[in-house]
């Protein structure tokens, strides 16, 4: 016997409604509402294979509103992804593979984590940028690798956050064809029915983001819902919106369409009564086979891929270099003789005596990288003539070319940093994007998520203190590196020239388990020599930059734009016959991965008299210079004026560090007079 879409479309209900229930916390309404929808996308259109959730060229399917979790559980266990009912049975639970939203890396299929409204769907911006920008550099017109779409749903929630203005309006500007959302208009939020605060024309705003809009689809009609989707797909040169009409609880015979069905169990009796109307007669969390089998997918996925495999063949027989390229990409691996390249570079920046700002250092870098590797792919929330974010010959992304790499991001700096997750989520790029320092605090949410997804997003902030000057506090970052630094898996470095900017550059593009915060100052610092052991070092986050010849009778830790202060403050110390020893610390968190011999190397425990000195928030060095030390920062916000009176006003120059010092020196030190420091 066939069965009908409805009947398939009550399985999830029912698994939704049973998870919930049994965790006694979770999200079914939106599932319960959604669920016709999702039959008809999962069934008719969705190119995947469950039984290699990571093929290449699958859809990308992504649910922004995460909070309806057990949507995409439900998908995936009746489809035949490795999700089993004790997993279905676990929602919500320590250490499970369904938790309370979507998580990337924890369950298979899942292609981003999702719940911070609109995030989701910004993702889902950055991997339709990234299969159209793969597809026009790999495809070729007598074989064809990258061609798939990326759906997302979206709820209310979604639209009413700010991001998904700026992500949609961009989508737009780009024509991004195989982006299609389909919007869930049930209007009801947790506090009740949106009409009280979302009352915004939706297909008109899409119309004017210059999307594809299809209004007024009921939710609940698969034919509906198939012809529009059909629609959707046909539509090659915008993306698509399809707004569909629910009901937030369907089948639920007292809590459909209300705010009830929302962020809670239904209850025992309710499920019942919604089972007995929808006509589920099985027990809970018990699927007939003859569901199981009209939901599942892997015989469909695998004759996809197979297929696709075909043509892979075909290409790699063609276009074998290209074949190469493109598997290495999405496998996430560098070129060969990475290593040696890098230290060429390294090499030629150390013999560059010139002084400049570390922007200009870092597009020195990116000049190299871009010629390096062509899976980098970025640029600035419009700021690139500030940010440095360019390189030579780069020219813009658009949607007449998009195998151009340098993206105008606009102002939009949430979204551009979802979409940069979206981008590395997808595989085949290493994406970086940039803005001001300051305006990390516009973009945190999206930095903590790529943090939490471990994604190879790169983050360049420039401007990083106040030492770009007369724009004034509005525009100084404080206590902007600091909180990058406390976000867990946020690799942060605040280099201090042209060296330690390639390295960091280098740690960024390496590191394949998580984000990377490169900071760099606007204005100019000098060329720091070393010597081939302290070029070598800088990888480990923190090394010895200038030494003494005996036991140091203090240690001064700085980084960026204060090591060089760091470096005249010692000699001025020596001349004092100071015994000093000054640390740049570029990377705390790559540090504090070293070693306990070689931490305690760099700063011995004997050596308790220690200044550390960076231009923001001063907290967080206080565990290294502990409580007989002393933090040169700021903890006030900056003024308007020049640099140089800037840091003079606030008390960050060669004198105050060595006043410090002086003031720190334990009473064994040799005794210095104070007219030598002065």
């Amino acid at each position: 016997m066939k069965l009908s879409r409805r009947q398939k479309a009550n399985a999830i209900r029912a698994l939704s409604m049973d998870a919930v229930q049994k965790a006694n916390s979770g999200h079914p309404g939106m599932p319960m509402g959604m669920a016709d929808i999702a039959e008809v996308l999962w069934s008719d259109f969705l190119k995947h294979n469950p039984a290699d959730p990571n093929w290449v060229d699958r859809d990308r399917f992504v649910l922004s509103n995460g909070h309806g979790s057990m949507l995409l559980y439900s998908l995936l266990h009746l489809t035949g992804y490795d999700l089993s009912m004790e997993d279905i049975k676990q929602f919500r639970q320590l250490h499970s593979k369904t938790p309370g939203h979507p998580e990337y890396g924890c369950t298979p299929g899942v292609e981003t984590t999702t719940g911070p409204l609109g995030q989701g769907l910004s993702n889902a911006v950055g991997m339709a940028i990234a299969e159209r920008t793969l597809s026009a550099e790999f495809n070729r017109k007598d074989c064809t690798i990258v061609d798939h779409h990326t759906y997302a749903f979206v709820g209310d929630g979604c639209l009413m956050e700010g991001i998904s203005h700026e992500a949609c309006s961009l989508a737009g500007t780009f024509g991004l064809g195989k982006l299609i959302v389909v919007y869930d208009d049930n209007g009801i939020s947790i506090d009740g029915a949106v009409e009280n605060w979302f009352t915004d024309d939706t297909p008109k705003r899409f119309e004017a983001y210059g999307w594809h809009v299809i209004p007024e689809v009921d939710g609940h009609d698969s034919v509906a819902i198939l012809e529009a989707l059909k629609q959707a797909r046909e539509q090659t040169d915008k993306p698509s919106i399809i707004c569909c009409k629910t009901l937030i609880g369907f089948g639920a015979p007292n809590k459909e369409g209300s705010e009830s069905s929302h962020g809670a169990p239904l209850g025992e009796e309710e499920v019942a009564k919604t089972k007995r109307r929808l006509g589920w007669k099985s027990e809970p969390f018990e699927i007939p086979q003859e569901i199981y089998d009209a939901w599942d997918g892997v015989a469909r996925g695998k004759a996809a891929q197979a297929d696709w495999n075909k043509r892979f063949d075909l290409y790699s027989k063609k276009y074998p270099e290209l074949a190469g390229e493109f598997l290495r990409r999405m496998e996430g691996q560098l070129p060969e003789s990475w290593q040696e390249w890098v230290s060429q570079c390294i090499s030629e920046f150390d013999s560059d005596p010139n002084a400049m700002a570390t922007r200009k250092s870092s597009q020195m870098v990116l000049n190299k990288l871009a010629t390096k590797l062509q899976g980098l792919i970025g640029g600035s929330a419009d700021l690139t003539g500030s940010n440095l974010t360019n390189w030579e010959g780069s020219q813009p992304m658009s949607k007449a070319n998009f195998s151009q790499r340098h993206i105008h991001f606009g102002v939009r700096e949430f979204a551009m940093a979802a979409i940069t997750n979206g981008i590395a989520l997808h595989k085949g790029c290493i994406p970086f994007c940039a803005t001001f320092l300051v305006f990390s605090d516009y973009a945190r949410n999206a930095l903590r998520m790529a943090a939490l997804m471990k994604t190879r997003s790169i983050f360049v902030f420039t401007h990083d203190s106040i030492g770009l000057g007369e724009d004034g506090p509005t525009h100084q970052p404080v206590e902007q590196v600091s909180a990058l630094r406390i976000i867990p898996n946020m690799s942060v470095w605040r280099p201090c020239d042209t060296v330690e900017s390639g390295v960091a550059w280098n740690a960024a593009i390496e590191r394949s388990n998580g984000p990377t915060s490169l900071v760099f100052t606007r204005q100019t610092v000098p060329h720091i020599t070393r010597t081939p052991d302290q070029i070598q070092n800088i990888d480990r986050g923190g090394y010895v930059l200038r030494d003494c010849d005996g036991p140091p009778d203090a240690i001064i830790i700085a980084t960026g734009s204060e090591v060089c202060l760091a470096l005249d403050a010692a000699d001025e110390l020596e001349r004092g016959k100071y015994q000093i020893r000054v640390v740049s610390m570029p990377s705390v968190d790559i540090f504090e991965q070293q070693s306990l011999d070689y931490r305690q190397g760099v700063l011995p425990k004997s050596v308790t008299a220690r200044v550390a000195v960076e231009a923001g928030a001063t907290d967080g060095w206080r565990k290294y210079v502990g409580f007989d030390g002393h933090v040169i920062g700021l903890d006030t916000f900056g003024e308007s004026a020049p640099a140089s009176d800037l840091y003079t006003h606030f008390g960050i120059t060669v004198e105050k560090i060595v006043a410090a010092v002086a003031a720190v020196v334990t009473e064994n030190s040799h005794d210095l007079p104070v007219a030598a420091i002065s």
